[in-house]
């Protein structure tokens, strides 16, 4: 698949070599923005018509732009929509400085940000994505017009025990320990796991979607650096965890000036959604989506009313540009909220 030819842009196939075959859904296109010292895999999804405003997708820990296929899909008739691979994970190769924290992948998101010319855009981040994308609006408030969080992964107290396992990647040697524990484990057990843990019902991954996810997995798996970015990753969101002053996450949170959609899952393993009303409560105007059959991934699970709770986002700060709403049928949202207190 060819990219558009503009200086520092490439196809995914001519990128550096990488195990096994790239998935694009129907209607998306794959390129490789390259810049000094880092190469992000882009995945984009043209608008149903021209002049609609830029939106850029963040995935989480040990995800993929592909986390963001259904959610861009719903939203092409409102959104320019890009997704990223964050450094070291999906299609982009590892950073030169093998520097995974929310601090290198939030400058990761603003160098692409100021290299395309795409800003201001609608900033989206799933869990260590809204952690990092909370980092670039509070920051670069001039490249985010709004901010939607799914399960952003900010500071708990209390951390969920199904949660324990991931911070542990952090610790030295984990990683080659869990490496040889689980060694055994095929592609398709691997993928089962991780759909329990990240899912509220995992029966709601389509067939054809666990297949794409297991192929995902054995290509990953097979990738050299695959264990090294899994680990410098959950490093880096403990060590954000732990830093304080103007540089904690909480802090950046309140002065994030862009307008904010939060989104929390009821059965969300990782994410605790106890935390739903503490992220309302800093993020200053915030809207609050509370879905409680959904998990980690609300925007997988129930793409169609994340899509809604944004447009009624972009219409209500937006309304001169976006003056319509979507027509589909879309089931009604369980619970919404206003963080505004």
């Amino acid at each position: 698949m060819s990219s558009t030819e503009l200086p520092g842009v490439r196809s995914a196939s001519e990128a550096s070599p990488q195990v096994g075959a790239v998935h694009v859904a129907e209607g998306e296109q794959l390129r490789t923005a390259v810049l000094p010292g880092l190469e992000l895999a882009v995945r984009s999804r043209p608008p149903l018509r021209t002049g609609l405003p830029p939106a850029l997708f963040v995935h989480g820990l040990g995800g993929s732009s592909t986390n963001w296929t259904d959610l861009m899909a719903q939203l092409e008739d409102s959104v320019d929509g890009e997704a990223l691979d964050l450094p070291g994970f999906g299609w982009s190769p590892p950073p030169a400085d093998r520097d995974y924290s929310v601090t290198a992948l939030a400058r990761a998101v603003i160098r692409h940000l100021d290299a395309a010319d795409r800003g201001p855009v609608h900033l989206f981040g799933n869990s260590l994505g809204g952690a990092v994308s909370t980092r670039v609006a509070a920051v670069r408030p001039d490249l985010v017009r709004t901010l939607t969080l799914i399960s952003p992964a900010l500071p708990e107290l209390r951390v969920q025990k199904s949660a324990v396992p991931t911070a542990l990647l952090a610790v030295p040697g984990m990683a080659s320990l869990v490496g040889r524990l689980t060694r055994g484990l095929s592609a398709e057990e691997r993928t089962r796991g991780v759909t329990a843990l990240c899912y509220g019902d995992p029966s709601r991954v389509s067939q054809e979607g666990f297949a794409h996810a297991v192929a995902e997995m054995e290509r990953r798996m097979a990738l050299p650096y695959f264990w090294d970015a899994m680990t410098r990753s959950s490093r880096g969101i403990v060590d954000a965890y732990t830093l304080g002053g103007q540089h904690g996450l909480w802090r950046q949170a309140q002065r994030v000036l862009a307008p904010t959609l939060l989104v929390y899952g009821g059965r969300d393993q990782l994410v605790s959604y106890r935390m739903a009303r503490k992220a309302a409560a800093a993020f200053r105007g915030s809207r609050l989506l509370t879905l409680p059959e959904a998990g980690h991934v609300a925007m997988m699970e129930y793409p169609e009313l994340v899509a809604q709770a944004f447009r009624e986002l972009l219409h209500d700060t937006d309304p001169d540009t976006y003056d319509t709403r979507d027509t589909r049928d879309t089931p009604g949202i369980r619970d919404t909220e206003d963080g505004r207190g």
